[in-house]
């Protein structure tokens, strides 16, 4: 008689775990037409960084009207939205990012920006030229699922994020300050997803890597001093121009002989050189702007010391004087390695373990990065590219463009984290 009740449990168990599986899976299903129609509004309405207030609202309203316990104004137009299961356990928190840039789109789509904005004192266009409506458009989708399926231990935090492309200057934003304003806590996060789609990667292929994910990003500005003179008589000066021609070739031997290279990839681009008005005057000043990118804390750290090092003395060689101040814009993009180990199998569950890529590391940058300096995280791509094209528009350009196919399976991806993080 026991083991008879036994089998009888048993079944039952199964039985509900399968038609709570059939019920996610029509869920999702349902919400794919939403997806895109949320998709197409943002896209069509995008706002720059910090400027997110109607993104926001429709984020908002949608949470409110699950029954999720909502607050809004985080870190200026961020959104959080809190589902709690069916008894206590763990807290997973999924990140999407809400902000545009400062790009005007070319695509001929029916639902394309004309969205104009001022950024950094002149007119431009507004795109979603990174695809961020897109993550968007997912995670509240996810949201629609699990608020209809929350019979799991734990508490699921939905955090939308302002100004990932940057805060405007002089302004705080991003992750930073959504982290200052305590979005970690109450309750206390244990892990954080994010997923990011890309116009580069095939509809249908999720790609990951463990460890440095993605660069370290800073920004640094050299200041040269020399001595202003004559063209026609340089050796009664000293020439600025000259201390910054050997200033970036000696940045560059930091990349090719100090740098450890077979470990990771890293960095160190001049951007902008500033100095001069006439053609027959050697000028007092020059200034140099650039970025650094970097995958690996110890030679982030070698690379700044060295540059600190470096530019001031390559000036003094010269005999003039040089500065160097370096800021740092987002950390390494850092997959704890015990997570990505633990969740993997949720991504092949529902890609198929062939279209699940195991992927280098890039030297673009991520804010998501600040999440992982104090909670795990895994941070992952989405194929956004047509299955027959043979080529995509970059990230950060007017042509850029995204096959809306692909947005189900990042629901699917999250979801299936969530459920999976929460039941071990």
């Amino acid at each position: 008689m026991i083991k008879t009740y036994t089998l009888q449990f048993l079944f039952l168990c199964v039985s509900f775990h399968a038609f709570s599986q059939n019920n996610i899976d029509a869920d999702i299903a349902s919400v794919e037409q939403k997806v895109i129609e949320w998709r197409h509004y943002f896209h069509e309405n995008p706002e720059l960084s910090n400027r997110e207030f109607n993104t926001s609202a429709k984020i908002a309203d949608h949470l409110k009207s699950l029954g999720l316990k909502v607050t809004t104004g985080v870190a200026k137009t961020g959104v959080v939205g809190i589902l709690e299961g069916t008894s206590s356990g763990k807290v997973i928190a999924l990140r999407a990012d809400i902000d545009a840039l400062p790009v005007t789109e070319r695509n001929d789509l029916p639902f394309k920006s004309t969205v104009t904005a001022t950024f950094l004192g002149e007119e431009t266009g507004v795109m979603h030229a990174c695809g961020h409506d897109t993550h968007i458009a997912i995670m509240m989708g996810v949201a629609e699922v699990l608020s209809k399926n929350n019979d799991f231990a734990g508490t699921v935090k939905f955090i939308f994020q302002p100004a990932e492309e940057g805060p405007p200057p002089g302004e705080e934003g991003g992750a930073k300050l959504m982290i200052k304003e305590g979005v970690l806590e109450n309750p206390k996060v244990d892990a954080i997803f994010g997923l990011h789609i890309n116009s580069e990667t095939p509809v249908g292929t999720i790609r990951y890597k463990p460890g440095g994910t993605m660069a370290a990003v800073e920004r640094f500005v050299i200041d040269v001093k020399g001595k202003q003179t004559h063209g026609s008589a340089p050796w009664s000066g000293v020439d600025p121009i000259l201390i910054s021609a050997k200033i970036v070739d000696g940045l560059q031997t930091i990349i090719s002989r100090e740098a450890p290279l077979v470990n990771e990839a890293a960095v160190i681009t001049v951007g902008k050189i500033t100095s001069g008005v006439r053609f027959n005057i050697i000028p007092e000043t020059a200034q140099m702007i650039g970025t650094i990118r970097t995958l690996a804390p110890e030679m982030r750290t070698l690379i700044l010391k060295r540059m600190k090092e470096m530019v001031p003395a390559i000036a003094k060689a010269y005999g003039g004087e040089a500065s160097i101040e370096i800021e740092n814009f987002t950390a390494i993009t850092y997959n704890d390695e015990a997570l990505v180990t633990q969740m993997l199998p949720s991504l092949q569950k529902v890609a198929g373990k062939d279209h699940v890529e195991l992927v280098k590391a890039t030297t673009g940058g991520e804010d998501f990065s600040f999440f992982q300096e104090k909670v795990p995280g895994f941070y992952f791509f989405l194929g956004g590219k047509p299955k027959n094209a043979t080529e995509a528009a970059p990230h950060h350009t007017p042509d850029f463009y995204i096959d809306e196919s692909g947005l189900i399976l990042g629901v699917k991806a999250f979801t299936q984290i969530v459920n999976d993080y929460l039941a071990e």
